[in-house]
């Protein structure tokens, strides 16, 4: 089968190496002449027999939609886009009625594994029709993990439930890693545990903790053990803020979710207005000591 596939980045790039070494041909565009198959939009349409699949792996809003807009010019009737970035699931329905206008297909998909999926395989999340799900197919068995295909690809819905479902995914990403990063600060500050990294790395094995992200976390603290390389400054990509706001429009108890992604935002603070204002409060009802600049 023929793809596609616009973005060249760590993850486009990994995924180009990872369709072609199951047997596909890909035909890659990307702004730098150095990674690119091709110079335009145009010519990688040209590359393509129809019914083409071209699936866009560029960063979300602006550059996605601007792309979908160019696509579709360049793209025909029966062809299929697969938006495999980190979209808002919002974005998803007027990019499908845009490409709908000229015949052309759409499908959303969240796709996880970072820069180990080249080799691990991705997960992916799909929203669309079941006639465009079933055309990309190939494509999706190749990008995913070995395995029982339901355990490494879901058709979550119509159009919008593949980035929904990974806006989720991604919420959940953040609780999970800020309950590692508490457990981490806590150990190292007992004076009792004088080996962090090695009770860490015991975890890995028999516990109800296990997973790859602590996997990582011990990767991280076999190269440096107390993290002293790092700064403790952690943004936000959008996915953690979306799943809160959706939270509240569902009226869906989230308070891990929105605990790990405000601890980001203190993270970036280098002092506190808030905590001024609740020292400055404690001074005045109660005469406690303050801490002046």
């Amino acid at each position: 089968m023929q793809l596609g596939l616009i973005g060249l980045g760590r993850m486009g790039g990994n995924m180009r190496d990872r369709v072609r070494a199951a047997g596909h041909e890909v035909v890659g565009y990307d702004p730098r002449p150095e990674v690119t198959d091709v110079e335009s939009l145009q010519a990688l349409a040209l590359a393509l027999t129809a019914p083409r699949v071209v699936w866009v792996m560029v960063p979300s809003g602006d550059p996605t939609r601007e792309t979908v807009l160019k696509l579709a010019d360049v793209l025909s009737a029966g062809d299929l886009v697969i938006d495999g970035g980190n979209s808002r699931y919002t974005d998803d329905a007027p990019n499908a009625a845009l490409l709908d206008e000229k015949g052309i297909g759409y499908v959303d998909c969240g796709v996880s594994g970072g820069i180990w999926g080249k080799d691990n395989g991705y997960g992916l999340m799909a929203g669309g029709s079941d006639e465009h799900i079933e055309l990309a197919m190939p494509i999706f068995d190749a990008l995913r993990p070995e395995g029982p295909r339901e355990e490494g690809f879901a058709h979550a819905g119509p159009v919008g439930a593949g980035h929904f479902s990974k806006m989720v995914h991604n919420g959940i990403e953040y609780g999970l890693m800020q309950a590692y990063a508490e457990g981490f600060e806590l150990l190292e500050a007992s004076e009792l545990v004088t080996d962090v990294p090695a009770t860490v790395k015991a975890w890995q094995r028999g516990t109800v903790v296990r997973s790859w992200l602590l996997d990582l976390l011990v990767r991280a603290l076999d190269s440096d053990p107390e993290l002293d390389d790092l700064r403790g400054y952690v943004e936000d990509s959008g996915e953690g803020r979306w799943t809160v706001e959706e939270a509240i429009n569902h009226s869906v108890p989230a308070p891990v979710i929105s605990a790990a992604l405000f601890a980001r935002f203190a993270s970036r603070q280098e002092d506190s207005p808030a905590m001024k204002a609740v020292a400055a409060l404690r001074n005045q009802f109660g005469g406690h000591a303050i801490h002046k600049e």
